[in-house]
């Protein structure tokens, strides 16, 4: 049985179907998240032409050991910011024999949030090898699922427009 909508499950297979016709290897960097961008691509049976690996990195630490990034990053911007996300989606195409990565990292809630960085602040980012990376900030409203979905629907619509550029 699928926990992915519809909607989610329909952006899953366009973007195995672009990545699948460019060539395109998938990797993904998730924080907040928890690796359900991963899953939702998985969710789609062939995925594993396309997909090579997902980093789930909840923790700083585990930010530093498989992605590279920076302890002095984490400590002047935090895990909750773009220089973060940049690092993280550096890290996974570092780390990965891929073409594309996504990467995710923010404050789902209900606690952890401050006046400078609130629940619901993810940062977004995605990279195809040899391009900069782009990287979106979002403020998601709703408790944590929604925040969750929202981050997820980003990812995946980023994803998306990254395997059908060029």
């Amino acid at each position: 049985m699928s926990s992915f909508s519809d909607e989610q499950r329909a952006l899953a297979t366009d973007i195995l179907a672009r990545c699948r016709a460019a060539g395109l290897m998938v990797a993904t960097a998730e924080s907040c998240t928890g690796g359900l961008v991963a899953a939702c691509l998985t969710e789609i049976a062939g995925s594993s032409d396309v997909v090579e690996r997902g980093f789930v990195t909840y923790a700083n630490a585990a930010k530093v050991e498989l992605l590279g990034v920076a302890e002095a990053t984490l400590e002047r911007h935090g895990a909750v910011s773009t220089e973060t996300a940049g690092e993280m989606l550096a890290g996974a195409l570092a780390r990965s024999p891929v073409d594309l990565v996504v990467a995710i990292t923010g404050i789902a809630g209900p606690g952890g949030g401050s006046a400078e960085k609130p629940v619901g602040l993810v940062f977004i980012g995605v990279q195809r090898r040899g391009s900069k990376p782009l990287v979106e900030r979002h403020v998601f409203a709703g408790d944590r699922t929604a925040v969750r979905e929202a981050s997820l629907e980003r990812a995946l619509a980023l994803l998306l427009s990254e395997a059908g550029d060029r």
